[in-house]
């Protein structure tokens, strides 16, 4: 039982990674209507609530990667694996 909920995680996290891109580029197109300031109260109300749904779409995707990344380093024992620190990239 076990496996079959690592490898629906890993599809999940799979999923959600794939969708990152399009939702980054999405929310960025989002922002520069937004700030020409071209847009009604009500558009721009809505824009931003839709810029909301992209924020937490992409946070998600970013989550799940870093399932990924842990379930690869420690697959018996994800939640013990140590947190990848992307500080000490250069």
């Amino acid at each position: 039982m076990a496996k079959t909920k690592t490898a629906s995680s890993t599809d999940a996290a799979s999923g959600a990674v794939a969708g990152f891109e399009q939702s980054l580029t999405d929310l960025e197109q989002l922002v520069v209507q937004m700030e020409r300031g071209e847009q009604s109260l009500d558009e721009s109300l809505k824009s931003f609530e839709r810029g909301i749904g992209l924020y937490r779409q992409c946070q998600q995707a970013l989550e799940q990667a870093e399932l990924k990344i842990r379930l690869l380093l420690d697959p018996q024992a994800p939640e013990q694996a140590e947190a990848f620190d992307h500080t000490r990239i250069s």
